[in-house]
């Protein structure tokens, strides 16, 4: 296997970008044409790692380490554990199909669209594979321009005030974070004399307590934005509403992914006193808590079909910080695919908004009524999306949901029972929308003409639908990519509470 794999998987959407700068802007079909390859081939190069990868191995694995800015002690530093394994098959495919969902649906400024969803794709990459901070900081940086512009320019009626306050809040989540940072580097330097800004050098500073808990807040705003966190939330319905179907799933399916991967990759290792400390898991337990319950009461009461769905995001990305901050491994291991779980189930459901309102060009819940009668097959589709949203046993959502509630019940049951009423309110919003749309008699007549899903369109939902039931009814090899890297988090945070994971191969030959 190539050395080079994960600089391969990185260029490869920046490869197709530059491609569509040669072909004319009038070129549309080309255009698209060129896009859809370079996004199939983005995922098609990430698969070796689904079969290359050793869940057994201890450490990072398929790594690139090379002198980037010398004289910052910034280094090209990729490299990929069961974490960012995930997170990473989750982009690629993901990017993949949001550029094939946007085939009929962009038809202005073609090149453009197509070029920023190629670039977003490279950042997004890029910040789960960077083992050198600096270098993470610059992928985290260049996701938000593509964004911006992806809101801002094909976005709905209200595109530049959602680009401009998802501009500001992330921008200043970021100022934030840099400052975390240097703090970081320059303590390495004061207590080993080398600048450096290595992920696994860091990990060997001795901050003071009081120090880790402000860098720690520091971080925490900024990923917390990100996810994003109650009250750090308002930027996201309006950035969903607005944004054009594909750069809602992307934005769901994975850029919330980048805050929660944040406090598993940086927060958690690096500010091990910090993160255990009462006050602070206190703090972040209820602000999950409360999102979970206040996205799902406020998505009840949503008339417009993409505002419910991002909503509902706040609901379910505070289960996947409840296990963070649970700090023990099934919360933390449930977090992490309740991520993956999350980006197949929403991203699903936003892209079945975007099919329909490429239709009717209204979100308007009440514009809608009896389509099951009218597109079966989409019916069929949104059901599977709204089930597996909404954690039916046998497909994915139910797997993680059940995993971070077991973790939290073990830190505190409180938590779990808190957390079992947003998983019903869940299901109270999700079942009432489909009733109200899909369900009864054609209330409008606007809808009787309606197309139902393409082969194009089936094609999108199916690697999604195949990924939901794989996780459902067979977790056991997500588990296991996990359990070393989810084990090495517990122990730096609070050792000795738990055992020691041998390595899965031992454990295997010890039973045969």
């Amino acid at each position: 296997m190539t050395d080079n794999l994960l600089s391969i998987i990185l260029l490869t959407p920046l490869a197709g970008l530059l491609a569509l700068l040669f072909i004319p802007s009038a070129n549309k079909q080309a255009l698209r044409l060129t896009a859809n390859i370079a996004g199939f081939l983005g995922f098609l190069v990430s698969l070796p790692l689904v079969f290359g990868f050793d869940r057994f191995a201890e450490g990072y694995q398929f790594v690139e380490n090379f002198e980037w800015i010398p004289f910052l002690g910034a280094r090209y530093h990729l490299g990929l554990d069961g974490i960012s394994l995930l997170l990473v098959m989750l982009t690629t495919l993901m990017g993949f199909l949001a550029i094939l969902s946007s085939w009929n649906a962009i038809t202005d400024r073609t090149k453009s669209y197509y070029a920023m969803l190629l670039l977003l794709q490279t950042g997004m990459i890029g910040v789960f594979l960077a083992l050198d901070f600096f270098l993470f900081y610059v992928f985290w940086e260049i996701v938000l321009v593509p964004m911006y512009f992806l809101i801002g320019v094909w976005g709905g009626p209200r595109k530049l005030y959602a680009a401009i306050k998802f501009f500001l809040y992330t921008l200043t989540g970021s100022v934030l974070m840099l400052i975390a940072i240097l703090v970081l580097y320059f303590q390495y330097h004061q207590e080993f004399g080398v600048y450096t800004f290595g992920i696994q050098e860091l990990l060997r500073i001795s901050l003071p307590v009081a120090t880790q808990h402000w860098v720690f807040w520091l971080l925490f705003v900024a990923f917390a934005i990100k996810v994003p966190m109650f009250p750090f939330h308002t930027w996201l319905p309006d950035a969903h509403t607005e944004a054009p179907t594909a750069g809602s799933v992307i934005l769901a399916a994975v850029l919330l992914k980048m805050g929660t991967y944040g406090f598993v990759r940086f927060s958690l290792p690096l500010l091990p006193d910090a993160s255990n400390t009462a006050t602070i898991v206190q703090v972040v337990v209820a602000l999950s808590l409360v999102g979970i319950l206040y996205g799902a009461f406020v998505s009840l009461v949503q008339q417009d079909w993409k505002k419910l769905v991002a909503y509902s995001s706040v609901s379910h990305l505070g289960f996947c910080t409840l296990g963070i901050f649970a700090l023990n491994p099934n919360g933390i291991a449930g977090s992490i695919i309740q991520q993956v779980n999350h980006g197949i189930s929403t991203g699903m459901l936003f892209l079945i908004v975007g099919v329909i309102y490429e239709r009717r060009h209204t979100r308007e819940i009440a514009e809608y009524g009896g389509l099951a009668h009218v597109m079966p097959k989409f019916a069929t589709v949104f059901a599977f999306a709204m089930l597996s949203s909404a954690g039916l046993p046998m497909l994915n959502g139910f797997v993680g949901e059940f995993t971070i509630l077991q973790g939290a019940f073990e830190r505190n049951p409180l938590w779990a029972a808190l957390g079992v009423i947003g998983i019903v309110l869940g299901a109270a919003y999700l079942l009432w929308l489909y009733q109200r749309t899909m369900l009864g008699k054609v209330t409008n007549r606007k809808n009787l003409g309606l197309a139902d899903l393409s082969w194009r369109e089936m094609a999108i939902f199916a690697p999604l639908i195949v990924w939901a039931l794989w996780i459902g009814i067979y977790p056991k090899p997500y588990f296991e990519v996990l359990e070393q890297p989810v084990a090495r988090i517990v122990e730096r945070v609070r050792p000795g509470v738990y055992p020691p994971v041998p390595p899965a191969r031992n454990v295997e030959a010890a039973t045969r």
